[in-house]
């Protein structure tokens, strides 16, 4: 997802029409071990990487600009993964060939850094738990494109499960309607982001899937980080990383290496259980990242906030997770 947000709505797409062409090269996504209670630990162990980047992105905006946050974890990812695949030698020998090629890795990159990028502004207006429930959107918004973009099909069961999610984002949002109708203040601004963040991710897992039938997954992300590390660049602060203290060291670089940890889980998860299975494992995550900000906020009260969730808004967290699994797993109807 977001962020790296891949999700349930990524995975039902990839899932989708056109599946063998595109998980070609992708090593052992396609075969499934059946040791589930590994592909479970993996699956959970996801949801927690994913769960958890919220709480460390937003605790690094009292120091560093988002934009300054999105290029190292860029340029980061981009050395490790390019370095992993020139040792394998897997980088590509070529440039692309095709203008539709290049467009859509320009679609891909842009869209891909602009959500990075947006969504942790977005941070400094709502707390991680908001941010996680309302970019859940995103793989809602990649069905719509699934369906009249690549002509999926839409089945009741998916069609149930986008009205919990809806229901539940209005229901978790309940609290704090008149902070987002009565003006446009920070809270609203900072949902209005998101929203925009989920769109454009959306737009970049689109233009991902179309680009799964020229590369294979890993040089197709090492190609993204790369492009958008140079794109983030005019706008990020380097500097910044010497304002940081010790602890805020480590949460960036934890953030910097959680999109190439949280991917490898995710691919092992897929290798060893079903990917609906998986995708419903993963739906837990905003309610993961409410826990690890709470947690947070006990151990390490400078760097978190803890987060005073109502009955409304805990119910409905629980509905959009139900909602975002039943998506994922709505095959039949």
């Amino acid at each position: 997802m977001v962020g790296g947000l891949p999700d349930s709505g990524l995975r039902r797409t990839l899932a989708a029409s056109s599946a063998t062409r595109t998980l070609e090269g992708l090593g052992t996504l396609h075969t499934t071990t059946g040791r589930w209670k590994l592909g479970l630990g993996l699956a959970l162990t996801t949801a927690a990487l994913w769960g958890s980047l919220p709480v460390a992105l937003k605790s690094l905006l009292r120091t560093m600009e988002a934009d300054t946050v999105v290029w190292y974890r860029f340029t980061v990812a981009a050395i490790l993964l390019g370095g992993a695949l020139v040792w394998r030698r897997k980088l590509p020998a070529a440039l692309p060939r095709k203008r539709s090629v290049w467009l859509l890795l320009a679609v891909a990159t842009i869209a891909f850094a602009a959500n990075n990028v947006i969504f942790v502004k977005a941070l400094g207006y709502i707390s991680p738990t908001a941010a996680q429930v309302l970019i859940q959107l995103a793989p809602m918004l990649l069905l719509a494109g699934g369906v009249f973009v690549f002509r999926e099909r839409f089945h009741r069961g998916q069609g149930f499960g986008v009205l919990l999610l809806l229901a539940g984002i209005v229901l978790f949002f309940l609290p704090r309607l008149q902070d987002l109708f009565s003006s446009l203040g920070d809270y609203a601004f900072g949902v209005l982001l998101v929203v925009l963040a989920a769109a454009l991710w959306a737009a970049y897992a689109m233009a991902q899937k179309q680009l799964l039938t020229e590369y294979g997954s890993p040089v197709l992300m090492w190609m993204i980080y790369a492009s958008g590390a140079i794109l983030v660049l005019p706008l990020a602060s380097p500097s910044r990383l010497f304002l940081l203290d010790g602890v805020q060291v480590g949460v960036l670089l934890y953030c910097a290496l959680l999109t190439i940890l949280g991917y490898g889980a995710f691919a092992e998860a897929l290798a060893h259980w079903e990917a609906t299975r998986v995708s419903a494992v993963i739906a837990i995550t905003p309610l993961i990242t409410w826990g690890i900000n709470q947690v947070a906020a006990t151990v390490a009260p400078g760097y978190a906030q803890a987060e005073t969730i109502g009955i409304s808004s805990l119910l409905g967290a629980g509905l959009v997770t139900a909602g975002s699994a039943l998506t994922a797993m709505g095959k039949r109807g």
